[in-house]
């Protein structure tokens, strides 16, 4: 029998570490904190943790800055720690994913210090550099996904260096190879310390356009944003050549080549594309990468037929490769208060957590998903993130969702005992993991509850999906595997409803955490926000 691999069907669990435990007092969380809660994130029922990143860095963009690709920042500890780090999650039963930055590096790297000197140094090409034009203007009209023109001038040099991100972003040349062998070779670091996959940021942002072609406009009524708001001038572009280039496909199947040399790792890939489904299907093909997500379903719409809408298209076009879904992670609002509103609403967020692990792939949860957080509401002049200091008031940035992990309900939250490094919230404090463990009806134990009946059902895991068409507010679809077909219908709306039963037999099963619909005869009562499972005869 063919061993299913581990990923398959995984729930992996983000933890964003300045923001998950103090251990040492300084008001940011580091990776003792988490060696401390282990335990805790095991009882979780995940199978996997991916740690945002912990590497050497100056901050400018909270560690996707890195300056040293094979160091820990001493903001986070050391590489010992993160080994004991990976020791006890193993230990634990837990597989062990980190973030890799692929197409940029920090301002301070010194690979970087190196390129900006000159034209002539061992590292002159390993960035993108270009000449301006003849009026001393950038080379080309392509924006920064933080605001403003991607090119920052270098005197030194008299040219400019694209960022798509902050200015303390360089962007890497990947057509250079020796940018990306120098890249598979700090990749070949961490999996030789035993970590178990990666996941992949912007991982379509790695090549350029070469002619440094100018992106077309986008007409308004095309200016959707994904990972930005549509008032930033990045949405008002076709990004069809600061990124997704033909290119990237040969060296994402370089980048899977080595990690078929370790057995069981595993590449996730963060795609924001054009079409971001279609791009997601090309890179998931055999050979490129084992997962890949978007930001489709991190959006503010939450109608069943969007959801409905954005799962089939994926499915339509990813024949061979393996989804993996989110509803919410540390650069969005969070879901809860993204399609809930203020205040958070635990019903909701039972719901939502079903929800998502009842589609096809892998799932990834957020830190505090799992408590029901909803979006802090952090004042201007708490502010970190310069993303949101840049498009204040329109646009408040990504510190609501980042706020610190509440584990009591006390002041510091248990989470450190100085000062931290964003406010914490007092609805927060109320809903800390230490209230909610020995409330059996809480959103903590409800997440636990149907994380555990999840891992009994091969059909939820591993089996294909089908979509029925319903009228708002129910999503309904059915999965199958083998003999079995589960129909599940979920009510997306805070008021009661009814909904006609497919044609058939169904036996109702107990689906512990969310609230539960009833079947009547050939109608299907649905309370508010409540889900129904049931197989067929």
């Amino acid at each position: 029998m063919t061993q299913i691999p581990w990923w398959r069907g995984a729930v992996i669990y983000q933890i964003y570490p300045r923001s998950f435990l103090d251990a040492n007092g300084d008001g940011v969380g580091d990776l003792p904190g988490i060696i401390e809660r282990l335990d805790y994130v095991a009882s979780l029922g995940v199978d996997a943790i991916w740690i945002s990143p912990f590497f050497t860095s100056p901050m400018a963009d909270f560690g996707y800055d890195i300056a040293d690709h094979r160091d820990v920042d001493p903001l986070f500890g050391t590489l010992a720690d993160f080994d004991r780090l990976l020791a006890k999650a193993h230990a634990l039963g837990l597989k062990v994913m980190i973030d890799q930055v692929f197409s940029h590096t920090s301002i301070e790297h010194a690979w970087f210090r190196e390129s900006r000197q000159d034209r002539t140094n061992p590292k002159a090409d390993w960035y993108v550099w270009a000449d301006p034009r003849e009026d001393g203007t950038p080379p080309n009209n392509w924006m920064s996904i933080f605001g403003g023109v991607a090119w920052q001038w270098e005197p030194r040099r008299e040219q400019y260096f694209l960022h798509n991100f902050l200015a303390d972003q360089p962007d890497l040349d990947f057509h250079n190879p020796a940018v990306q062998q120098a890249t598979l070779d700090y990749v070949r670091f961490w999996l030789d310390r035993g970590v178990d996959g990666f996941r992949l940021d912007s991982i379509n942002f790695c090549f350029h356009d070469k002619q440094l072609r100018d992106n077309p406009a986008k007409p308004l009524e095309k200016r959707l944003g994904r990972g930005f708001s549509t008032d930033n001038p990045y949405a008002y572009q076709y990004h069809y050549y600061n990124n997704t280039q033909p290119e990237n496909l040969p060296f994402i199947e370089r980048l899977r080549g080595l990690l078929d040399e370790y057995p069981g790792a595993v590449s996730l890939g963060e795609i924001s594309a054009e079409d971001s489904l279609a791009t997601t299907a090309e890179y998931t093909a055999p050979g490129r990468l084992h997962m890949g997500y978007s930001f489709e379903l991190l959006v503010k719409d939450y109608s069943a037929a969007y959801i409905r809408d954005t799962v089939s298209r994926l499915e339509a076009t990813m024949t061979e490769g393996w989804p993996c879904w989110a509803i919410s992670n540390h650069d969005v609002e969070r879901a809860v208060t993204r399609w809930g509103g203020h205040p958070a609403q635990p019903r909701l967020a039972r719901l939502l957590v079903a929800v998502l692990c009842s589609l096809r792939g892998s799932i990834c949860l957020y830190q505090g998903e799992e408590l029901g957080l909803g979006e802090a509401d952090v004042p201007f002049e708490a502010l970190q993130d310069p993303y949101g200091i840049t498009f204040w008031p329109n646009f408040k940035g990504r510190d609501g969702c980042r706020t610190p992990m509440p584990w009591l309900d006390a002041p510091l939250a248990g989470f450190t005992s100085g000062a931290p490094w964003l406010p914490i919230p007092q609805e927060h404090q109320a809903s800390a993991v230490a209230v909610q463990e020995h409330d059996p009806h809480s959103v903590l134990n409800a997440f636990r509850q149907f994380l555990a009946w999840r891992r009994t059902m091969p059909t939820l895991l591993l089996g294909d999906i089908r979509f029925l068409d319903t009228a708002e507010p129910v999503l309904m679809f059915e999965r199958l595997h083998g003999d079995e077909t589960l129909l599940l219908a979920f009510n997306l709306s805070a008021e009661a409803t009814q909904v006609a039963l497919p044609e058939g037999e169904w036996h109702a099963l107990h689906v512990p955490g969310p609230d539960a619909g009833q079947a009547n005869g050939a109608t299907l009562n649905l309370p508010a926000q409540a889900m129904y499972c049931a197989r067929r005869a």
